[in-house]
C-alpha cells in the first residue's frame, strides 16, 4: 500500500470482490451498535497488530469459527483447554498474548454490559474524547490496547473520523449512516 496515500485510494483500485475492498466499502467506518460484532472488530484489531489488516481479513471466517462466533459470555468463559486449542489453530493468529488478551477482553466487555448495559452504551457514554484520552480509557479495562489498536478500532467503529478520506465515495455512505464523530467534537 507504500505506493497509495490512502486506504481508500489503494482499495479503489481492487476488483469488486478484493477482500480489501469488500471491507472498505461495506464496513469500515460504518457505525457499528451490536456488541459481539463490537467485540469481534476488537479482537481482529489486535490480531492485526504486526500484520496487515489484508491477513486478518483473510483469515476473518477462521476467528469467527475458533472464538464461537464472538459470543462474549462464551470466549469470557474459555478455559485452559481452549487457550491451548487456540493456540494450535492454523487458520488464526497464534499468539498467546493476543489469545489471553480476547479472553480478558470478553470479561471486561461482561463488566461494562453489567456496569452500562452494553459495551456501545459504554463508548457512546465516553464519545466524544480525542484518541489519546481513549487509549488511556481503554488501557484501564482492556489488554493489548495501545494507540494503533484503539484508533483502528475506534475509526472502524464509527467513533473516530479518518476512515476515509472526505472525496471517497463511501465518505458519504458512511456520513448517512450517522457515525458517533460526525454528531459531535472531543472533549
Amino acid at each position: 500500500m507504500a505506493d497509495f496515500d490512502s486506504y481508500c485510494d489503494f482499495c479503489a483500485v481492487r476488483d469488486k470482490d478484493d477482500v480489501d475492498r469488500v471491507y472498505h466499502d461495506t464496513r469500515y467506518g460504518f457505525p457499528i451498535t451490536d456488541d459481539t460484532e463490537l467485540f469481534a472488530l476488537l479482537v481482529m484489531e489486535i490480531n492485526q497488530a504486526g500484520l496487515s489488516w489484508r491477513t486478518i481479513l483473510n483469515k476473518e471466517q477462521n476467528f469467527r469459527s475458533a472464538y464461537d462466533g464472538f459470543d462474549i459470555p462464551t470466549v469470557a468463559a474459555y478455559g485452559e483447554s481452549d487457550r491451548a486449542r487456540l493456540l494450535d489453530d492454523a487458520g488464526i493468529i497464534r499468539n498467546r498474548l493476543k489469545v489471553n488478551a480476547a479472553i480478558h477482553n470478553a470479561n471486561a466487555i461482561l463488566d461494562l454490559q453489567r456496569e452500562h448495559g452494553s459495551f456501545k452504551n459504554w463508548l457512546d457514554a465516553h464519545h466524544p474524547l480525542d484518541k489519546a484520552d481513549w487509549v488511556k480509557l481503554f488501557k484501564k479495562r482492556f489488554k493489548f490496547v495501545g494507540g494503533e489498536i484503539v484508533g483502528e478500532f475506534l475509526m472502524s467503529s464509527g467513533y473516530l473520523k479518518g476512515a476515509h478520506v472526505e472525496s471517497c465515495p463511501v465518505h458519504e455512505k458512511i456520513l448517512k449512516a450517522g457515525p458517533a464523530w460526525a454528531g459531535a467534537t472531543a472533549r
